[in-house]
């Protein structure tokens, strides 16, 4: 009937319908045949379940996923119990152990989706997120005091992040999240943590590496202004990959070495792109000139989508908008 909506499905039927994926499901079965030792706990398709309440409601920490399960009814029906937080860290750990298993399980998801979504893959968006630890990473023990020696979380790193609302740019203690997203789903593709002072542009290489290991095929990848590297449009040009990213104010730019041909009539206009070549055309605006076009080989200063276009503000656009919407949830990774 007209005006009437389709009321939207609850959080814990989306987890029952998870549960009974063909993908979970066989995730659970591994799970299930390790037969761990040790205290008697939950099965693994309850502890599964609490994995997949922390990453829909993008929960911090397992005590609070233990809480919400305690107290919601609905959760604890589709889960089959209340695990308490000790044993979902517990699990975390035999996660953490058991890798191979739950990136089967990844691989088996995203085939999944290549073959129900086409699409999927073929804009990619790729951001760096900081992840600050739960831990202290002051160099001295206190003002005026000896250096540290022992640090709660050795693996972290000092690092610098960039303003983010009201929140101002400066160093933090902990790692970074580098992510690979579907733009126009905001679906995560592929990913790697690393410490906070890694640059963000060592984790081009491996995530395009990593996206071609799992069946996509990306055609762009959207990035900002601090992936504009000609080293990184080098490497995404490698892979077949047009890379999509704002111009930073290099001397080169400065200069107008970006800027497209220019005769006495005006400047030239783009007339479009070889990507097996990987060369840009343009032409006189007038046609007058001999010849009247020329073929410019693609770089970060020449790409083969033109910054001006509106192909490239939609690829752009379309990615922020899928980084944000991952990066809000990267905390609630297991």
């Amino acid at each position: 009937m007209a005006g009437h909506t389709v009321p939207r499905s609850s959080a814990a039927e989306s987890i029952g319908s998870l549960l009974e994926s063909p993908e979970i499901a066989a995730l659970v079965s591994e799970l299930d045949e390790l037969r761990w030792t040790g205290r008697k706990g939950y099965g693994a398709r309850t502890l599964v379940a609490a994995c997949l309440v922390k990453s829909i409601y993008a929960i911090p920490t397992w005590t609070k996923v233990a809480a919400l399960i305690a107290e919601h009814e609905a959760l604890r029906a589709v889960c089959g119990g209340t695990p308490s937080q000790w044993a979902l860290y517990r699990f975390t750990v035999k996660l953490r152990e058991n890798a191979p298993l739950l990136a089967a399980c990844l691989d088996r998801v995203t085939a999944a989706l290549t073959v129900e979504l086409p699409e999927v893959g073929k804009d990619v968006a790729i951001d760096a997120s900081d992840l600050p630890a739960w831990a202290n990473g002051q160099r001295f023990l206190r003002k005026g005091g000896p250096e540290r020696e022992t640090f709660s979380d050795p693996h972290a790193s000092w690092g610098h992040r960039s303003a983010v609302s009201t929140r101002s740019h400066g160093g933090f203690y902990g790692y970074r999240v580098h992510l690979a997203v579907c733009a126009k789903s905001g679906l995560p593709l592929a990913w790697r943590v690393r410490t906070g002072r890694e640059n963000e542009t060592l984790s081009i290489e491996p995530l395009l590496d990593a996206l071609a290991a799992r069946g996509f095929t990306p055609e762009t990848v959207a990035m900002d202004k601090a992936y504009d590297l000609q080293t990184v449009h080098e490497s995404c040009e490698q892979r077949g990959v047009v890379a999509i990213t704002p111009l930073r104010k290099t001397p080169e730019v400065k200069r107008g070495a970006h800027l497209a041909p220019e005769c006495e009539h005006g400047r030239w206009t783009f007339a479009g792109a070889d990507f097996k070549r990987k060369r840009s055309k343009h032409r006189c605006p007038s046609g007058a000139c001999e010849p009247k076009s020329t073929w410019i080989k693609a770089s970060r200063l020449h790409p083969l989508v033109p910054r001006d276009s509106r192909r490239f503000t939609e690829l752009y656009r379309g990615a922020q908008r899928s980084s944000a919407s991952s990066a809000g949830s990267r905390t609630s990774t297991p």
